[in-house]
């Protein structure tokens, strides 16, 4: 609903301005999964028909699904990007990404990068891929190997030197296996913080990515690139036509830097540059306390909480519409202890 009316609202204003279409030229839309067909894990699960309409929409929206490892060379080289190029990413070895995604991506000739941690592979679980497996599918061409470390850990709350031990045993357990290390890094859980992302850089990853809503593009942190998570509930093809057509909204000096808070709640912030048409009519949502407050000082955006961030994970989603339809999105994730 509130799409509708927001969406309303650009036209009419947009409109009066005449302002052409936006076309993305430095972003890509990931996307990421994590189990696919299985039962009372709604949350981290993709049904199969909801799998199948988004790659029956991937086929014929319009869309380029690139490797991952090209789009990161894209954006560090400041090449220009398709416009709606999209990634898929799978998070973690369930088995049903074997007997179910796995099948349908390479009939459609999808590219995708699948983020592993070791030890849940090694440790050799009925419902969890084997290092086979893993093998052919990396020997298929679509498909890159990326780490998670070796234990699936909460590396925000450790310390650099526990997190480059823990990367460090998985990347001996990737030379071991497959032959080459990653060099490509997703979060477990999406957590992170500066500590932790300093040990991930120094281990010579190229970037790192979350589990928080957006695009991602030049400006993006390198670090902490954005990937909007599916499930049940963000998987419906109307949903993901939303997220996958989505443009960045151009947010940097982001406050505070660290995901992992301090003081609670934060005094977030973040600017626009450059400061896009149509989001005069911006709008930011936080988990757990729905549209917040935001004063805009110039190209300057505080978003006002009215109380502390519960403990774990909470997401805040800034967005604003364009002429066209489509919505320019950036997200954010803090961990509260």
């Amino acid at each position: 609903m509130r799409n509708t009316v927001f969406l309303a609202a650009a036209l009419a204003v947009l409109a009066g301005w005449g302002i052409a279409p936006a076309r993305a030229a430095d972003s890509a839309v990931v996307v990421t999964y994590n189990r696919f067909g299985e039962s009372g894990t709604p949350a981290v699960n993709t049904r199969i028909e909801q799998l199948e309409a988004q790659i029956a929409e991937l086929k014929s929206g319009g869309y380029t699904v690139l490797a991952l490892p090209r789009v990161v060379a894209a954006l560090q080289a400041g090449t220009a990007l398709p416009d709606k190029a999209v990634v898929l990413s799978v998070d973690d070895s369930a088995l049903s990404v074997w007997e179910a995604a796995w099948p349908r991506f390479r009939a459609a000739r999808l590219p995708f990068t699948l983020f592993l941690s070791t030890d849940e592979i090694d440790r050799e679980s009925s419902d969890r891929l084997n290092w086979d497996q893993v093998r052919e599918m990396a020997a298929s061409g679509l498909v890159t190997i990326g780490s998670k470390g070796a234990g699936h850990v909460h590396m925000a709350l450790m310390t650099a030197d526990e997190v480059s031990a823990d990367v460090a045993r998985a990347r001996d357990r990737f030379v071991s296996e497959l032959g080459h290390a990653p060099d490509l890094f997703a979060w477990p859980y999406g957590e992170m913080s500066r500590e932790a992302a300093q040990a991930i850089r120094a281990a010579g990853f190229k970037m790192a990515f979350g589990q928080h809503s957006g695009p991602m593009w030049k400006g993006s942190d390198p670090w902490f690139m954005p990937r909007f998570p599916l499930n049940e509930t963000y998987g419906e093809v109307e949903r993901f036509r939303l997220a996958v057509r989505s443009l960045p909204l151009p947010a940097v000096d982001v406050t505070p830097d660290d995901p992992r808070l301090t003081a609670n709640p934060p005094a977030f912030g973040f600017t626009l540059a450059p400061e896009e048409p149509g989001t005069e009519l911006l709008a930011c949502y936080i988990s757990h306390e729905g549209r917040a407050v935001i004063e805009r000082l110039g190209p300057r955006v505080e978003v006002r909480m009215s109380k502390p961030l519960p403990p774990g994970r909470s997401r805040i989603n800034c967005t604003a519409p364009t002429l066209e339809g489509r919505w320019r999105w950036f997200g954010w994730q803090f961990l509260v202890e």
